[in-house]
């Protein structure tokens, strides 16, 4: 080769090098600081097969999720069920989090994150009751300004680990799960009391009513009827009916004060079938009542919730709940 092309064609290969490393520089200068753990798993080593509990604790309250033989339990409700639906999605979430967004953080800015000690917190544990994997979980991620925070459906959460105090995360799940709130992940479903044959309700100040049919398709008859008084059929219909479509808002704790239960308003039936139910309703609290039942029917499901305090939603017994004059049709002014 000449050797004059040879010594042009080194300084072009010198030229050239130096463009790609000012190059190279240049997009290393343009990417996000966190490159380096965008889109990595956030919580490694957790495994589901390894999940013995969860435990999760805010401010005031714990809630101490456990799995036993027959499912995931409830420990604050005397192991009452958990939703298994609701705690595999947990898990799932969990071990798919991964970091969208990495920034160093300072005490001031940990707290207006609620990642202190006024966050959530959550902690898997195995077996043997060691932790296998903690997260915080924070303030919810809104890419656009919402007019109320707590209503409004989260983009994403702040979150951060208990071994990097010093760094905040942001996952696309808004892990709306990680609470510690009973209600939020109880199995909801209640005794239900079907194809009624009678059903009494009787008031702790006195009164109440008793119908009885014959068959599923009879009519139902009023106990102590007096002429005029007629039945308003779909409101009976409606007040056995809605005995069958119960569902549960929540389950007390164990010594729960002021239920009410007491002095209860009662209501027994009995079903064609010829199961007994006794049911007690007791004071409300916010929307639901307390409610504690015995049965005599044989089912697993019955059984286990007549060892609880029970919280109804009121609307799912205000059909049943009816005084005796309401279940009866309007008299008709007789000048009309």
């Amino acid at each position: 080769m000449n050797p004059r092309v040879a010594a042009i064609l080194v300084v072009l290969l010198v030229v050239l090098g130096g463009g790609a490393l000012l190059y190279h520089q240049q997009e290393r200068a343009r990417r996000p600081a966190n490159i380096e753990t965008l889109g990595q798993t956030l919580l490694k080593d957790l495994k589901a097969a390894d999940i013995a509990a969860i435990r999760i604790a805010e401010p005031g309250s714990t809630l101490t999720l456990e799995r036993k033989e027959t499912g995931w339990t409830l420990a604050e409700r005397e192991g009452f069920p958990a939703d298994l639906g609701k705690v595999h999605e947990f898990v799932v979430k969990a071990i798919g989090l991964r970091i969208g967004q990495s920034e160093p953080i300072g005490e001031k800015d940990r707290a207006r994150l609620a990642l202190d000690a006024s966050g959530t917190q959550v902690e898997f544990l195995g077996s043997d009751a060691k932790a296998i994997g903690k997260l915080t979980v924070g303030k919810k991620y809104f890419r656009q300004e919402v007019d109320d925070p707590k209503k409004a459906p989260a983009d994403g959460r702040f979150v951060a680990l208990p071994d990097e105090p010093k760094m905040v995360y942001l996952v696309s799940d808004p892990l709306a799960q990680a609470s510690a709130r009973s209600a939020d992940w109880i199995d909801r479903s209640s005794f239900k009391v079907e194809k009624v044959k009678t059903l009494e309700v009787r008031f702790p100040g006195g009164g109440g009513w008793r119908v009885e049919r014959s068959g599923d398709n009879a009519d139902w008859k009023l106990e102590g009827a007096r002429a005029p008084e007629k039945l308003d059929i779909p409101k009976v219909n409606a007040a056995s009916y809605s005995l069958s479509l119960l569902e549960l808002a929540d389950v007390a704790p164990r010594g729960a004060p002021d239920t009410g239960l007491d002095k209860p308003t009662l209501i027994n039936a009995t079903t064609l079938e010829g199961v007994s139910y006794e049911i007690k309703v007791g004071r409300m609290r916010g929307d639901d009542y307390h409610v504690s039942f015995r049965s005599s029917s044989e089912q697993p499901r019955d059984k286990l919730l007549s060892e609880h305090v029970l919280l109804v939603p009121k609307a799912k017994l205000e059909d049943t709940l009816k005084k005796r004059a309401e279940l009866l049709e309007a008299r008709q002014d007789a000048s009309k």
